[in-house]
């Protein structure tokens, strides 16, 4: 067999602290830890992180792993927005309108927060330090979903109370929002992947497994999920490379640990979570994605990370 040296090149290093840009295959002892770490590819895998400071449900999130955003929620209505470094959770300045079941899209220093609970039409912008309320939906809703890449470009669409409000989409241009084409199938509590001009509208209530794609100017119902839930989260930022995770069963176990990749085409079953939970917030990519808050039995503060089968990470061997 191989030695290491043989196939790298070189000896395996003795290191105090773990090299800050390793490069695929390398591997190094940690004298500081007393363990043998590598970088190399693993399978999906979720890990515990930062808790949230107020802890909540049906609120909403936006951002990535390693910088995210999360505002609204209850119990109680809240206006609470915190701000992720991907270690911690800082309370920054709260949303005008205090409320949950608001839709969240864009990036931690650009957000919308639309709508919400009770029924409302108010949206608000997020500039990085600040929420301004900027013009109403068209149709006061609350538990819909959204989509959109920042503060200047979204997608919103399906929600509740009243079933002529579950089919509505409208499209935000940075000033205003315009009704466009319906959903086919009217929902809340449903999950919103993409951005104003491609997204994915998956899950709902009533318990449904229904995914729809939109291309700009039409849904069109494609795959299902393979597990049928409501208020699940997921991974925002792209409509052909998604994660949808948790959510929840209207028969037991109740919440749901579930977690599917979404390729494009179909979805995927992979690792589940770590604590099942449903009317949580998400942010993120199909690769590297981030939950926090939401009701298992009680609501939680926790916050998971996700890593997808493929990426690299820093791995420690160990004898077992």
């Amino acid at each position: 067999m191989a030695t290491y040296k043989e196939i790298r090149g070189t000896n395996i290093e003795v290191l105090s602290s773990d090299p800050s840009n390793p490069v695929e295959g390398q591997v190094w002892f940690n004298s500081t830890d007393n363990v043998l770490k590598g970088l190399g590819y693993a399978a999906a895998a979720w890990s515990t992180s930062g808790s949230i400071n107020s802890a909540r449900d049906t609120l909403a999130g936006s951002g990535t792993q390693d910088a995210a955003l999360i505002f609204g929620g209850s119990p109680p209505n809240t206006g609470k927005t915190e701000s992720f470094n991907g270690t911690n959770w800082t309370e920054v300045n709260d949303l005008n309108t205090a409320r949950n079941g608001l839709a969240g899209s864009g990036t931690s220093t650009s957000s919308l927060a639309t709508g919400g609970e009770p029924a409302t039409a108010v949206t608000e912008s997020w500039n990085g330090t600040n929420w301004t309320e900027v013009n109403d939906l068209n149709n006061a809703r609350a538990n819909l979903s959204g989509a959109g890449v920042d503060s200047t470009s979204a997608l919103v669409f399906g929600g509740a109370p009243s079933v002529p409000q579950k089919v509505k989409t409208e499209s935000w241009n940075g000033s205003s929002w315009t009704e466009v084409n319906d959903v086919n199938t009217g929902r809340g509590y449903g999950s919103g992947f993409g951005i104003s001009t491609a997204a994915i509208f998956t899950g709902g209530l009533p318990a449904t497994a229904v995914t729809e794609s939109w291309n700009g100017t039409n849904w069109t119902e494609v795959n299902n999920l393979n597990t049928a839930g409501f208020s699940r989260v997921g991974s925002i930022l792209s409509s052909t490379a998604a994660v949808a995770m948790g959510g929840w069963s209207p028969t037991l176990p109740g919440a749901l640990d579930n977690t599917e990749i979404w390729n494009g085409t179909n979805w995927t079953e992979t690792t589940d979570m770590s604590t099942a939970r449903g009317y949580a917030g998400s942010g993120g990519t199909s690769t590297v994605a981030i939950s926090f808050g939401g009701y298992t039995t009680t609501t939680v503060a926790t916050t998971e990370e996700f890593t997808g089968a493929g990426v690299s990470q820093t791995r420690t061997f160990t004898d077992s």
